[in-house]
């Protein structure tokens, strides 16, 4: 007979050092994946890692298998920046969603693993379709609020793009969950400044996010998402601030690229693969620490 019973990760207590040792093999994950087809976006996908990273292996409470779709009586997590994929896919698979393996298939024919996260492959730990930009934002009110409605006290965690502001749809969901006191809603901007065509100043002039989200009637924090002893206390904040009739926005800086001396700062590295003198160049600089490559 085949056990059913939800395995949940526990989150043990983890040093700031063993997360760091998880972010570097995430990010192997990531340029290995991108080289190996020579497609895929890696400056934004290395930049949320550390986030990732705190997020599914000491933040969330999340139930691997079997995966469970509605996602009852634990804390869900939306990319609303798809592109990112690389990094989600890392994190699911070495938090035990799906064989490590099948990282080797990243955006490959007939994969589940697609340049997007999308819903019809059935992978594990994805519960929406994204990539189409703005969009993310809404998905995660409705999916907080049915907590709300259902009785389930768990969270809704859901990460945006800086330039994924200018759709202006996430407007219209910044409103409706600061109307309807979606407070189990924890939203996370990543302010990297870039966006695929040059820097967000250039292109669309967000000015300042928080001032924004906080008109709009949102709980703000603001702070570094690329070192862990900074964005733990920070994700701690955020969820202490659950409950208190406002949907909360951390608004994230983190640098494009980070990890990889090369690929950071700019918007180069948005979406181009490294040949195969970078990424020797980038392996060597990201040394393995947890389980080893796929």
């Amino acid at each position: 007979m085949t056990d059913t019973t939800a395995k949940t990760v526990e989150q043990p207590e983890k040093s700031n050092e063993e997360l760091k040792e998880i972010a570097t093999q995430v990010r192997r994950d990531i340029v290995r994946m991108v080289h190996a087809v020579n497609s895929g976006h890696p400056g934004g996908s290395l930049g949320i890692t550390d986030l990732l990273v705190a997020l599914y292996f000491k933040v969330m409470k999340h139930h691997p298998e079997p995966f469970d779709m509605d996602g009852k009586d634990q804390d869900l997590f939306f990319l609303s920046n798809g592109h990112t994929s690389a990094t989600m896919y890392s994190c699911l698979a070495r938090s035990g969603y799906f064989p490590i393996s099948e990282l080797s298939t990243f955006r490959k024919l007939n994969s589940r693993l697609q340049g997007h996260p999308t819903t019809h492959e059935g992978l594990p730990g994805v519960r929406v379709a994204s990539g189409s930009l703005g969009q993310g934002l809404s998905v995660a009110c409705g999916a907080a609020q049915a907590k709300k409605l259902n009785g389930d006290k768990q969270r809704v965690f859901v990460l945006m793009g800086d330039g994924e502001l200018e759709e202006g749809q996430n407007w219209e969901a910044a409103m409706y969950a600061a109307h309807h006191k979606i407070d189990n809603l924890i939203a996370i901007v990543d302010r990297n400044g870039q966006q695929i065509d040059g820097s967000t100043d250039q292109i669309g002039g967000l000015g300042d996010i928080g001032a924004k989200f906080k008109a709009f009637g949102w709980q703000v924090f603001e702070g570094d998402g690329n070192h862990f002893d900074a964005l733990l206390p920070m994700l701690e904040n955020c969820v202490a601030a659950a409950g208190k009739a406002k949907p909360i926005m951390f608004v994230m800086d983190t640098k494009m690229g980070f990890g990889v001396d090369f690929m950071m700062d700019g918007h180069k590295w948005h979406g181009v693969a490294p040949n195969d003198a970078q990424l020797a160049t980038a392996l060597d600089e990201l040394k393995v620490g947890t389980e080893g490559d796929y």
